[in-house]
């Protein structure tokens, strides 16, 4: 049989954000290779990179389940949320973002003074329950600048201002911290193993840590960031004496305002890139060896695909192997040339005439599957070419 086609393809986009999710982009890619070469090979793996749809992306990957339950949001009301179980069943991934997230707010109810992780540590206490001693937490698209506070208390610790009264919620009381005890620790938590997923690198304070950087889009003003930086920075000075870990300029510990570096201290939590976790839990790079072509992709792909996302992730792993990388994207903005030079083969945008993103998104489905059809085609031309003398 002509070895075209019983290609060997991998599939394994990400998401398009607020439209499909990576398992369904992963399927319509796949409906478009099958109208030309229904005799192909396929595997599907549908990836995150820490952020929006890490659960649900590993929770197709390995067979698991979605666990819904209510937690407290970022101003303590009471809302629907989930995490999900691996295929193993003793293997947890949660969102921060859905029980601490920015989306869970008004515009006009982001004040990251006040804002708290609680609903996030509820979150892990319900995998804890359910049995699972190793959690995966994605950071992206908090509401946050609390370093972990509302989660700790969540898990158990208390932070006592100097009267030895509980301190309030949020950023803006870390400075008023006089002792934490731990000793109220959950006694699951040492014999747990708590992964952050983080792709950004910006330590716990100053120019380049969470109050600064990340403060504005969650409402914070200039004055604001300046006394949330102190907070932050007097804090790490308190877990510094009080526990003997510096967590104030490791890589990443500003993530999610914070939570990052409350994790490290108070849960024994690792931070690694989000993708790479992702690659590990889906066994990707064996796939990627058993494959001819790996087809990924994601909603939108410019210049900063190549800090940390999904495509660029997979498209690293099958340079490692040899193999050839094709990306779909449903828009391709400034700079995605770049990417021509990290690996890529061939990078193609859905869009066949000229839309509004409405109807791109309502049509996202028929658009990868059509763009998907011509990809293949001109494999195909391209394979009978090679023959010609």
């Amino acid at each position: 049989m002509n070895a075209f086609l019983t290609m060997r393809i991998l599939i394994c986009p990400d998401s398009f954000k607020e439209c499909l999710s990576a398992k369904q982009v992963a399927e319509h890619i796949a409906a478009g290779i099958q109208r030309i070469i229904s005799s192909a090979h396929i595997k599907i793996i549908p990836l995150a990179d820490g952020g929006e749809g890490t659960v649900s992306s590993l929770v197709d990957a390995t067979g698991g389940r979605i666990v819904k339950v209510r937690v407290n949001d970022p101003l303590l009301r009471m809302t629907d949320s989930f995490f999900g179980i691996l295929g193993d069943g003793k293997t947890a991934v949660i969102e921060m973002a859905a029980a601490s997230g920015l989306a869970l707010l008004k515009a006009s109810e982001r004040n990251p003074w006040i804002t708290t992780t609680y609903g996030t540590g509820e979150l892990i206490e319900y995998a804890l329950d359910q049995g699972c001693r190793k959690i995966f937490v994605g950071v992206g698209g908090s509401a946050t600048n609390d370093g972990g506070l509302g989660a700790a208390k969540a898990l158990g610790i208390k932070f006592f201002d100097k009267d030895g009264q509980e301190i309030a919620p949020g950023g803006g009381s870390l400075g008023n911290i006089a002792d934490i005890d731990i000793s109220g620790l959950d006694k699951r938590i040492p014999a747990c193993k708590i992964f952050v997923a983080c792709d950004v690198t910006n330590p716990l304070t100053g120019k380049k840590g969470a109050s600064t950087v990340f403060g504005p889009q969650k409402g914070a003003d200039a004055a604001m960031i300046k006394k949330l930086d102190s907070n932050l920075r007097y804090y790490a000075s308190l877990i510094r004496q009080i526990t003997g870990k510096d967590i104030e300029h490791i890589p990443g510990s500003g993530a999610a305002g914070g939570l990052s570096a409350g994790l490290l201290a108070f849960a024994n939590a690792e931070i690694k890139p989000g993708f790479e976790l992702v690659k590990e839990v889906t066994h990707l790079e064996q796939w990627i060896k058993w494959a001819d072509l790996v087809i990924t992709g994601e909603g939108k792909i410019d210049f900063q695909t190549q800090y940390g996302k999904t495509p660029y992730g997979v498209a690293m792993s099958a340079k490692k192997h040899g193999k050839s990388v094709i990306a779909i994207g449903g828009t391709l903005e400034k700079g995605y040339e770049i990417l021509y030079k990290k690996g890529f083969q061939c990078i193609v945008p859905v869009t066949d005439k000229p839309m509004d993103l409405l109807s791109a998104m309502k049509n996202a489905g028929d658009l990868i599957e059509d763009t998907s059809e011509r990809i293949l085609r001109l494999l195909q031309s391209g394979y009978s070419l090679r023959n010609i003398r």
